[in-house]
């Protein structure tokens, strides 16, 4: 995973990238069989974010109303506020933090305002959600942009996907090779990791990208992390944990955090709450 990135994409060009990775590190509302009925068009930028360090996007949760106020996804190392360390939570964090919203092309088109983090963690998973101070109904009505639905399902082993960055205006394409029992990185112990094929070679700046399934336009996990130098359990070197505790490193690979349990931490009207049947998200 890239520690957050400072300054400009300029700057960094020049002085290079620290990697969590990654930081620099309906559509909105029309139902599931009605979209399954429907091409799926090929996987852009349109509803993607950048961040001051990361990327990220603008997200739906399966039961969300146009009238809800909009959420972003992005990873928890990427918040304002710093790492959250092993067992820390963020729940409710006031926050003023803008998001570059950008097109099908990755031209900015607006800036969004969050006010506040709904949650943060980097304990079993590496994700930050914050809540806007605009509905989807009125981004789309004056940008044309629909966000991205978070898929309820677990990805599937072998599905196309696109890793979305905002921050670098870049689309990696690869497959999903499989999924790490446990990701250690440093102090922090991700479960149940999305593992990448070799060409989502991702970088600085690609954290908190969203991962979208190439056949459903869906978002299935959140870019966070990549194998940068062989290195065992280190920052910036992740290995695998498998249920026995033996240890692979795969070198040059990258991981994503799974978003599939998310949806169920969300009631009518955006509402976050841990305490429902069924989320599964660390809680403080």
């Amino acid at each position: 995973m890239k520690k957050p990135l400072i300054g400009t994409a300029a700057t960094l060009l020049v002085t290079g990238a620290t990697a969590l990775v990654g930081a620099i590190p309906a559509q909105a509302a029309a139902p599931a069989a009605e979209s399954a009925a429907k091409p799926v068009a090929a996987v852009t930028f349109a509803g993607t974010v950048a961040l001051s360090n990361c990327s990220g996007s603008l997200v739906r949760m399966p039961g969300s109303a146009a009238s809800d106020p909009a959420l972003i996804l992005s990873n928890g190392h990427c918040l304002e506020t710093g790492m959250p360390g092993p067992g820390e939570v963020v729940l409710n964090q006031a926050s003023s933090r803008t998001f570059t919203l950008l097109n099908s092309t990755g031209g900015g088109v607006a800036t969004l305002r969050a006010t506040k983090v709904v949650y943060g963690a980097m304990t079993d998973t590496d994700v930050s959600i914050y809540q806007l101070n605009t509905s989807y109904a009125s981004i789309q009505s004056r940008y044309g942009i629909a966000p991205l639905t978070v898929a309820a399902t677990h990805p599937v082993q072998g599905s196309s996907i696109r890793v979305v960055s905002g921050y670098w205006k870049k689309i990696y394409s690869c497959s999903a090779d499989g999924f790490a029992y446990r990701l250690k990185e440093g102090d922090w112990t991700f479960k149940d990791s999305l593992r990448y094929t070799s060409t989502c070679n991702v970088i600085g700046g690609t954290s908190g990208s969203p991962v979208v399934d190439a056949s459903t336009n869906q978002v299935v996990a959140v870019n966070n992390t990549i194998n940068e130098n062989g290195e065992r359990c280190t920052l910036n070197n992740p290995c695998e944990v498998d249920q026995s505790g033996n240890v692979t490193v795969r070198r040059g690979i990258g991981y994503a955090q799974e978003t599939y349990g998310i949806p169920a931490c969300f009631a009518a009207g955006n509402r976050f709450d841990l305490t429902l049947p069924g989320c599964t998200l660390p809680r403080p």
